[in-house]
Protein backbone atom coordinates (compact mmCIF):
# COMPACT_ATOMS: atom_id res chain seq x y z
CA UNK A 1 0.00 0.00 0.00
CA UNK A 2 1.05 3.20 -0.56
CA UNK A 3 0.03 6.42 0.95
CA UNK A 4 -1.89 9.30 -1.33
CA UNK A 5 -0.73 10.71 -4.07
CA UNK A 6 -2.88 13.10 -6.41
CA UNK A 7 -3.12 11.71 -9.98
CA UNK A 8 -5.59 13.02 -12.11
CA UNK A 9 -8.76 10.64 -13.38
CA UNK A 10 -10.66 10.73 -17.25
CA UNK A 11 -13.88 11.95 -16.70
CA UNK A 12 -16.56 9.63 -18.81
CA UNK A 13 -20.04 10.77 -19.06
CA UNK A 14 -22.47 7.90 -19.98
CA UNK A 15 -26.59 6.92 -18.91
CA UNK A 16 -26.80 5.29 -16.04
CA UNK A 17 -27.98 1.67 -15.37
CA UNK A 18 -29.73 1.21 -11.91
CA UNK A 19 -30.81 -2.28 -10.83
CA UNK A 20 -31.09 -3.30 -7.30
CA UNK A 21 -29.32 -6.30 -6.47
CA UNK A 22 -32.33 -8.57 -6.30
CA UNK A 23 -33.01 -7.35 -10.52
CA UNK A 24 -29.87 -8.72 -11.79
CA UNK A 25 -29.77 -10.30 -14.79
CA UNK A 26 -28.76 -14.13 -15.19
CA UNK A 27 -26.93 -14.03 -18.42
CA UNK A 28 -24.37 -12.44 -19.97
CA UNK A 29 -26.15 -9.87 -22.19
CA UNK A 30 -27.25 -7.55 -19.92
CA UNK A 31 -30.12 -5.96 -17.64
CA UNK A 32 -33.25 -3.79 -19.03
CA UNK A 33 -33.24 -0.70 -17.46
CA UNK A 34 -36.21 1.24 -17.58
CA UNK A 35 -35.88 4.56 -19.79
CA UNK A 36 -37.16 6.75 -16.91
CA UNK A 37 -33.85 5.71 -14.89
CA UNK A 38 -31.39 7.28 -17.84
CA UNK A 39 -29.87 10.41 -16.24
CA UNK A 40 -27.51 12.40 -15.92
CA UNK A 41 -24.92 12.63 -13.05
CA UNK A 42 -24.43 16.49 -13.20
CA UNK A 43 -23.43 17.92 -9.73
CA UNK A 44 -22.20 14.82 -8.11
CA UNK A 45 -18.21 13.99 -7.48
CA UNK A 46 -15.95 12.87 -10.40
CA UNK A 47 -13.06 10.71 -9.50
CA UNK A 48 -10.68 14.10 -9.70
CA UNK A 49 -12.49 15.81 -7.11
CA UNK A 50 -12.59 13.19 -4.79
CA UNK A 51 -9.04 12.64 -4.71
CA UNK A 52 -8.38 16.54 -4.12
CA UNK A 53 -11.31 16.23 -1.25
CA UNK A 54 -9.23 13.48 0.32
CA UNK A 55 -6.18 14.93 -0.01
CA UNK A 56 -7.55 18.00 1.75
CA UNK A 57 -9.52 16.03 4.65
CA UNK A 58 -6.18 14.60 5.10
CA UNK A 59 -4.54 18.01 5.59
CA UNK A 60 -7.25 19.44 7.73
CA UNK A 61 -7.01 16.18 9.87
CA UNK A 62 -3.14 16.69 11.20
CA UNK A 63 -2.39 13.13 11.42
CA UNK A 64 -5.61 11.66 12.08
CA UNK A 65 -6.85 10.69 8.84
CA UNK A 66 -4.58 8.85 6.60
CA UNK A 67 -5.17 7.83 2.92
CA UNK A 68 -3.80 5.23 1.47
CA UNK A 69 -3.83 3.56 -2.27
CA UNK A 70 -5.11 -0.20 -2.14
CA UNK A 71 -5.76 -1.19 -5.42
CA UNK A 72 -5.60 -0.29 -9.22
CA UNK A 73 -9.15 -0.37 -11.11
CA UNK A 74 -8.85 -2.25 -14.22
CA UNK A 75 -8.58 0.98 -16.22
CA UNK A 76 -5.46 2.33 -14.15
CA UNK A 77 -7.61 4.20 -11.28
CA UNK A 78 -5.90 4.12 -7.96
CA UNK A 79 -8.43 2.63 -5.38
CA UNK A 80 -8.13 4.63 -2.11
CA UNK A 81 -8.77 3.65 1.53
CA UNK A 82 -9.10 6.38 4.07
CA UNK A 83 -8.87 5.52 7.70
CA UNK A 84 -9.97 7.31 11.22
CA UNK A 85 -9.48 6.26 14.59
CA UNK A 86 -7.77 4.34 16.78
CA UNK A 87 -10.42 2.12 18.36
CA UNK A 88 -10.02 -1.77 18.64
CA UNK A 89 -13.92 -2.05 16.94
CA UNK A 90 -13.66 -2.05 13.34
CA UNK A 91 -16.16 -0.66 10.36
CA UNK A 92 -15.91 -0.82 6.99
CA UNK A 93 -18.09 1.09 4.52
CA UNK A 94 -17.79 1.03 1.31
CA UNK A 95 -18.95 3.32 -1.50
CA UNK A 96 -19.97 3.46 -5.49
CA UNK A 97 -18.99 -0.08 -5.87
CA UNK A 98 -21.57 -0.20 -8.58
CA UNK A 99 -20.21 3.65 -10.13
CA UNK A 100 -24.00 5.39 -10.52
CA UNK A 101 -24.63 5.08 -6.81
CA UNK A 102 -23.09 8.16 -5.47
CA UNK A 103 -24.70 9.51 -2.73
CA UNK A 104 -22.75 7.51 -0.48
CA UNK A 105 -19.40 8.81 -1.23
CA UNK A 106 -20.65 12.41 -0.43
CA UNK A 107 -21.81 11.28 2.86
CA UNK A 108 -18.67 9.15 3.30
CA UNK A 109 -16.38 12.01 3.01
CA UNK A 110 -18.46 14.35 4.80
CA UNK A 111 -17.98 12.04 7.81
CA UNK A 112 -14.44 11.73 7.28
CA UNK A 113 -14.21 15.33 7.81
CA UNK A 114 -15.90 15.70 10.58
CA UNK A 115 -14.13 13.06 12.30
CA UNK A 116 -10.70 14.20 11.34
CA UNK A 117 -10.96 17.80 12.16
CA UNK A 118 -13.45 18.31 14.91
CA UNK A 119 -12.35 18.29 18.64
CA UNK A 120 -15.92 17.43 20.04
CA UNK A 121 -16.74 15.52 22.79
CA UNK A 122 -18.42 13.19 19.91
CA UNK A 123 -15.59 13.22 17.78
CA UNK A 124 -13.17 11.96 20.16
CA UNK A 125 -15.14 9.25 21.36
CA UNK A 126 -15.15 7.64 18.20
CA UNK A 127 -11.89 8.38 17.42
CA UNK A 128 -10.94 6.88 20.84
CA UNK A 129 -12.98 3.37 20.26
CA UNK A 130 -13.83 3.10 16.15
CA UNK A 131 -11.27 2.27 13.74
CA UNK A 132 -13.63 3.89 10.79
CA UNK A 133 -12.48 2.66 7.36
CA UNK A 134 -13.77 3.90 4.16
CA UNK A 135 -13.32 2.63 0.73
CA UNK A 136 -15.04 5.95 -0.96
CA UNK A 137 -15.32 4.95 -4.87
CA UNK A 138 -14.83 1.30 -4.97
CA UNK A 139 -15.38 1.14 -8.86
CA UNK A 140 -13.73 4.32 -9.88
CA UNK A 141 -14.03 3.25 -13.48
CA UNK A 142 -17.88 2.68 -13.32
CA UNK A 143 -18.21 6.11 -11.85
CA UNK A 144 -16.71 7.82 -14.34
CA UNK A 145 -18.49 6.24 -17.15
CA UNK A 146 -21.57 6.75 -15.07
CA UNK A 147 -22.50 3.24 -14.94
CA UNK A 148 -23.16 0.16 -12.56
CA UNK A 149 -20.43 -1.95 -14.26
CA UNK A 150 -17.25 -1.85 -14.57
CA UNK A 151 -14.63 -2.04 -17.74
CA UNK A 152 -13.27 -5.34 -18.50
CA UNK A 153 -13.19 -7.53 -21.08
CA UNK A 154 -14.15 -11.43 -20.69
CA UNK A 155 -10.48 -11.59 -22.98
CA UNK A 156 -8.51 -9.84 -19.85
CA UNK A 157 -10.08 -11.97 -17.30
CA UNK A 158 -8.67 -15.09 -19.19
CA UNK A 159 -5.46 -13.41 -19.82
CA UNK A 160 -5.16 -12.79 -16.02
CA UNK A 161 -6.69 -16.28 -15.19
CA UNK A 162 -5.27 -18.69 -18.30
CA UNK A 163 -7.65 -21.94 -16.52
CA UNK A 164 -10.54 -19.99 -17.70
CA UNK A 165 -9.69 -19.97 -21.21
CA UNK A 166 -12.71 -21.00 -23.48
CA UNK A 167 -14.71 -21.34 -20.66
CA UNK A 168 -18.52 -19.68 -20.19
CA UNK A 169 -18.12 -15.70 -19.02
CA UNK A 170 -19.56 -15.21 -15.89
CA UNK A 171 -23.41 -14.40 -15.56
CA UNK A 172 -22.56 -11.09 -14.62
CA UNK A 173 -20.14 -10.05 -17.35
CA UNK A 174 -22.57 -7.24 -19.68
CA UNK A 175 -22.20 -6.79 -23.03
CA UNK A 176 -25.13 -5.37 -24.97
CA UNK A 177 -25.42 -1.95 -25.88
CA UNK A 178 -29.16 -0.93 -23.99
CA UNK A 179 -31.40 2.14 -23.51
CA UNK A 180 -28.15 4.37 -23.36
CA UNK A 181 -25.70 1.87 -21.74
CA UNK A 182 -22.75 1.32 -23.45
CA UNK A 183 -21.25 -2.04 -22.73
CA UNK A 184 -21.25 -3.65 -26.21
CA UNK A 185 -18.45 -0.97 -27.34
CA UNK A 186 -16.93 -1.51 -23.28
CA UNK A 187 -18.18 -4.54 -21.59
CA UNK A 188 -17.86 -4.98 -17.82
CA UNK A 189 -18.65 -6.96 -14.79
CA UNK A 190 -21.53 -6.37 -12.01
CA UNK A 191 -18.17 -6.50 -9.73
CA UNK A 192 -20.79 -6.49 -6.55
CA UNK A 193 -21.23 -10.76 -7.49
CA UNK A 194 -17.64 -11.16 -7.88
CA UNK A 195 -17.59 -11.84 -3.69
CA UNK A 196 -16.87 -15.45 -2.55
CA UNK A 197 -17.24 -16.21 1.27
CA UNK A 198 -13.65 -18.49 0.82
CA UNK A 199 -11.68 -15.31 1.12
CA UNK A 200 -8.85 -17.44 -0.38
CA UNK A 201 -10.77 -19.01 -3.08
CA UNK A 202 -8.89 -18.79 -6.73
CA UNK A 203 -11.26 -19.40 -10.09
CA UNK A 204 -12.07 -22.60 -11.32
CA UNK A 205 -13.20 -23.08 -14.66
CA UNK A 206 -16.00 -25.40 -12.97
CA UNK A 207 -17.48 -23.09 -11.44
CA UNK A 208 -18.42 -20.35 -14.12
CA UNK A 209 -20.91 -19.25 -15.86
CA UNK A 210 -22.58 -19.36 -12.36
CA UNK A 211 -25.57 -17.56 -11.27
CA UNK A 212 -27.02 -14.78 -8.58
CA UNK A 213 -27.27 -17.78 -6.02
CA UNK A 214 -23.45 -19.06 -6.06
CA UNK A 215 -20.46 -17.11 -4.81
CA UNK A 216 -18.54 -14.97 -7.10
CA UNK A 217 -14.96 -15.67 -8.40
CA UNK A 218 -12.67 -12.58 -7.60
CA UNK A 219 -12.09 -12.05 -11.04
CA UNK A 220 -11.91 -8.25 -11.02
CA UNK A 221 -9.85 -5.59 -9.89
CA UNK A 222 -11.99 -4.01 -7.70
CA UNK A 223 -13.53 -7.20 -5.85
CA UNK A 224 -9.81 -8.22 -5.14
CA UNK A 225 -9.13 -4.99 -3.71
CA UNK A 226 -12.18 -5.07 -1.37
CA UNK A 227 -11.12 -8.38 0.02
CA UNK A 228 -7.20 -7.30 0.19
CA UNK A 229 -9.03 -4.89 2.26
CA UNK A 230 -10.93 -6.72 4.64
CA UNK A 231 -8.11 -9.98 5.10
CA UNK A 232 -5.64 -6.90 5.85
CA UNK A 233 -7.73 -5.63 8.69
CA UNK A 234 -9.03 -9.20 9.23
CA UNK A 235 -5.40 -10.01 10.12
CA UNK A 236 -4.62 -6.28 12.11
CA UNK A 237 -7.92 -6.50 13.95
CA UNK A 238 -9.01 -9.90 14.42
CA UNK A 239 -12.19 -9.48 13.14
CA UNK A 240 -13.85 -6.69 10.83
CA UNK A 241 -16.90 -6.26 13.15
CA UNK A 242 -19.02 -3.98 11.12
CA UNK A 243 -19.38 -3.97 7.05
CA UNK A 244 -21.43 -1.00 5.55
CA UNK A 245 -22.58 -1.17 1.66
CA UNK A 246 -23.87 2.11 0.31
CA UNK A 247 -26.34 1.65 -2.89
CA UNK A 248 -28.96 3.38 -4.06
CA UNK A 249 -32.68 1.66 -6.05
CA UNK A 250 -35.07 2.73 -8.06
CA UNK A 251 -37.55 6.20 -7.03
CA UNK A 252 -40.56 4.29 -6.98
CA UNK A 253 -40.62 2.20 -3.82
CA UNK A 254 -43.34 2.55 -1.11
CA UNK A 255 -43.06 2.30 2.68
CA UNK A 256 -45.55 -1.12 3.32
CA UNK A 257 -48.96 -0.11 4.10
CA UNK A 258 -48.59 4.08 2.96
CA UNK A 259 -48.29 5.17 0.31
CA UNK A 260 -45.35 7.32 1.73
CA UNK A 261 -42.13 7.09 -0.48
CA UNK A 262 -39.33 5.20 0.74
CA UNK A 263 -36.09 7.29 1.63
CA UNK A 264 -34.00 4.33 2.23
CA UNK A 265 -34.17 0.54 2.40
CA UNK A 266 -32.12 -0.92 4.63
CA UNK A 267 -31.42 -4.81 5.31
CA UNK A 268 -29.63 -7.30 7.29
CA UNK A 269 -29.61 -10.64 5.29
CA UNK A 270 -28.27 -11.37 2.18
CA UNK A 271 -27.73 -15.03 2.63
CA UNK A 272 -29.63 -17.79 4.97
CA UNK A 273 -28.49 -18.26 8.48
CA UNK A 274 -26.01 -20.72 8.31
CA UNK A 275 -27.37 -22.04 11.84
CA UNK A 276 -30.70 -23.15 9.81
CA UNK A 277 -32.21 -25.66 7.68
CA UNK A 278 -32.71 -23.00 5.09
CA UNK A 279 -28.56 -22.09 5.25
CA UNK A 280 -27.18 -25.27 5.71
CA UNK A 281 -24.54 -25.22 2.81
CA UNK A 282 -22.91 -22.72 4.87
CA UNK A 283 -22.51 -24.64 7.76
CA UNK A 284 -18.75 -23.82 7.73
CA UNK A 285 -19.43 -20.32 7.78
CA UNK A 286 -21.94 -21.35 10.85
CA UNK A 287 -19.92 -20.34 13.77
CA UNK A 288 -18.97 -16.77 12.22
CA UNK A 289 -22.25 -15.37 11.11
CA UNK A 290 -24.05 -12.80 13.50
CA UNK A 291 -27.48 -12.06 12.21
CA UNK A 292 -28.48 -10.71 15.49
CA UNK A 293 -26.44 -7.81 15.61
CA UNK A 294 -26.43 -7.34 11.85
CA UNK A 295 -30.30 -6.94 12.66
CA UNK A 296 -29.14 -4.74 15.83
CA UNK A 297 -27.11 -2.39 13.54
CA UNK A 298 -29.94 -2.21 10.78
CA UNK A 299 -32.11 -1.14 14.23
CA UNK A 300 -29.55 1.66 14.85
CA UNK A 301 -29.52 3.12 11.90
CA UNK A 302 -33.84 2.96 11.62
CA UNK A 303 -33.76 4.61 14.68
CA UNK A 304 -31.16 6.95 14.27
CA UNK A 305 -32.92 8.19 11.19
CA UNK A 306 -36.61 8.87 13.35
CA UNK A 307 -35.70 11.70 15.73
CA UNK A 308 -36.87 14.60 16.26
CA UNK A 309 -38.34 16.35 12.88
CA UNK A 310 -36.21 14.37 10.56
CA UNK A 311 -37.87 14.35 6.73
CA UNK A 312 -36.06 10.93 6.59
CA UNK A 313 -38.53 8.85 8.44
CA UNK A 314 -39.42 6.96 5.36
CA UNK A 315 -37.49 3.64 6.33
CA UNK A 316 -38.48 0.05 5.49
CA UNK A 317 -36.71 -3.47 4.82
CA UNK A 318 -35.29 -4.34 1.46
CA UNK A 319 -36.43 -7.34 0.13
CA UNK A 320 -35.90 -10.22 2.38
CA UNK A 321 -34.98 -14.05 2.09
CA UNK A 322 -31.91 -13.60 -0.22
CA UNK A 323 -29.49 -15.77 -1.31
CA UNK A 324 -26.60 -13.50 -2.50
CA UNK A 325 -23.01 -15.40 -1.52
CA UNK A 326 -21.54 -13.34 -4.73
CA UNK A 327 -22.06 -10.12 -2.73
CA UNK A 328 -19.76 -8.01 -0.47
CA UNK A 329 -22.67 -8.09 2.20
CA UNK A 330 -23.45 -11.92 1.82
CA UNK A 331 -19.38 -13.13 1.47
CA UNK A 332 -18.45 -10.85 4.16
CA UNK A 333 -21.44 -11.72 6.59
CA UNK A 334 -20.34 -15.34 6.40
CA UNK A 335 -17.05 -14.32 7.82
CA UNK A 336 -18.42 -12.68 10.80
CA UNK A 337 -19.15 -8.86 10.10
CA UNK A 338 -22.42 -7.47 11.37
CA UNK A 339 -23.77 -5.96 7.51
CA UNK A 340 -25.66 -3.40 6.78
CA UNK A 341 -27.16 -2.65 3.17
CA UNK A 342 -28.20 1.12 2.49
CA UNK A 343 -30.44 1.69 -0.74
CA UNK A 344 -31.61 5.45 -0.93
CA UNK A 345 -34.22 6.41 -3.32
CA UNK A 346 -33.32 6.87 -6.68
CA UNK A 347 -30.69 7.77 -8.46
CA UNK A 348 -30.53 11.11 -7.08
CA UNK A 349 -29.89 12.73 -10.46
CA UNK A 350 -33.49 12.71 -10.68
CA UNK A 351 -34.21 15.08 -7.90
CA UNK A 352 -32.68 18.60 -7.72
CA UNK A 353 -29.76 19.91 -5.71
CA UNK A 354 -31.50 20.38 -2.98
CA UNK A 355 -33.02 16.90 -2.49
CA UNK A 356 -30.03 15.57 -3.46
CA UNK A 357 -28.09 17.14 -0.40
CA UNK A 358 -31.14 16.31 1.71
CA UNK A 359 -30.21 12.52 0.77
CA UNK A 360 -26.87 12.26 1.04
CA UNK A 361 -27.36 13.74 5.12
CA UNK A 362 -29.93 10.79 5.14
CA UNK A 363 -27.02 8.44 4.52
CA UNK A 364 -24.88 10.08 7.01
CA UNK A 365 -27.13 10.44 9.57
CA UNK A 366 -28.08 6.55 9.16
CA UNK A 367 -24.45 6.13 9.46
CA UNK A 368 -23.81 8.10 12.30
CA UNK A 369 -26.49 5.43 13.99
CA UNK A 370 -23.92 2.73 13.15
CA UNK A 371 -20.65 4.31 14.41
CA UNK A 372 -21.99 5.94 17.45
CA UNK A 373 -24.42 3.04 18.30
CA UNK A 374 -20.76 0.95 18.29
CA UNK A 375 -18.70 3.68 19.61
CA UNK A 376 -20.73 4.12 22.99
CA UNK A 377 -21.91 0.15 22.79
CA UNK A 378 -25.40 0.91 22.77
CA UNK A 379 -25.97 -0.81 20.08
CA UNK A 380 -25.33 -4.11 21.66
CA UNK A 381 -27.85 -3.34 23.92
CA UNK A 382 -30.59 -3.15 21.15
CA UNK A 383 -32.94 -6.18 21.07
CA UNK A 384 -32.76 -7.64 17.49
CA UNK A 385 -36.37 -8.64 17.50
CA UNK A 386 -36.84 -4.81 16.98
CA UNK A 387 -35.24 -5.56 13.39
CA UNK A 388 -39.00 -7.15 12.34
CA UNK A 389 -41.14 -4.32 13.30
CA UNK A 390 -39.37 -2.32 10.61
CA UNK A 391 -41.98 -1.90 7.20
CA UNK A 392 -41.07 -3.60 4.40
CA UNK A 393 -40.39 -1.88 1.05
CA UNK A 394 -43.16 -2.73 -1.81
CA UNK A 395 -42.47 -1.81 -5.69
Amino acid sequence: MKKFAMTVGTSFLAASLLMSPAQAAQSNTGPAVPSEQQLSISGFMTYEQMQKRLDQIVKNSQGRVEVQTVGVSNQGRDIYKATVGTGDRVILIESEIHGNEKTGTEALLNILQFLGSSNSPKAKQIREEVTLVALPKMNPDAAELDRRGNAMTWAEVEAAFPQLEGVTPSWNYYTRTLQGTNYGELPGFDVNRDFNPDLNYEPKAEDFPGNSASPGWFITPEAQTARDVYLDLQKEFGNVDVFVDLHHQGPFMKVEGTDDDVTMSISAQFVPDPNTAAGEKYSEYADAYDYDFSRQLNVAVYDALQIGNSPFKNISLYQQGLDLPGTALGSFALNGSGTVLFEIRGQTQSFGQKMRGQLVKAVEDGLYGIIEGVADESVYEIDPEEYEDIPLTIR
